[in-house]
């Protein structure tokens, strides 16, 4: 997919549905959830200016970054432009499949994820479909000029 088209989702797009936020574990010392990628890149596209829902069944209720936390794509109420997936990448095809039953214009996998048949369910619903991308990073190499890093990431 090319930068351009990936700029007219950015553009023409409203609602992230991020599934695989992070919730806080038991114990856990709460910094460590601001520092987790699902949760950066979340907060990073609320700063500008998307609805962001997330989505973690074994989270269901909390509250993250100021939203409260719905247990599956299907019960999500209001209109859904992008599906972000920070889950293994054999999870995608469900993924898939319910994104495209909630009318999703976009599947998108994170970076490091891809799966064929999640491609071809999307394809099949006319669901565009990106792969082994950052949306955050997308987002700054289009609109912040900037070519940044995401430390979490590097080792």
């Amino acid at each position: 997919m090319s930068n351009n088209e990936i700029k007219k989702i950015l553009e023409n797009s409203k609602t992230i549905a991020m599934v695989g936020v992070s919730s806080e574990k038991k114990g856990e010392d709460p910094k460590n959830l601001k520092r987790k990628p699902a949760n950066v890149v979340m907060k990073y596209m609320q700063d500008f200016g998307y609805k962001v829902i997330p989505v973690n069944p074994f989270a269901a209720g909390e509250i993250i970054n100021g939203e409260v936390v719905i247990k599956d794509l299907e019960e999500i109420k209001v209109p859904i432009d992008i599906v972000d997936v920070f889950r293994p990448s054999k999870e995608a095809p469900g993924i898939a499949i319910k994104a495209a039953k909630i009318g999703s214009k976009v599947l998108w996998l994170q970076y490091g994820l891809h799966s064929d048949e999640a491609e071809k369910i999307s394809e099949n619903s006319k669901m565009q479909y990106i792969s082994d991308k950052c949306i955050k990073q997308e987002y700054q190499k289009i609109f912040e000029k900037s070519n940044p890093v995401f430390p979490v990431l590097r080792n």
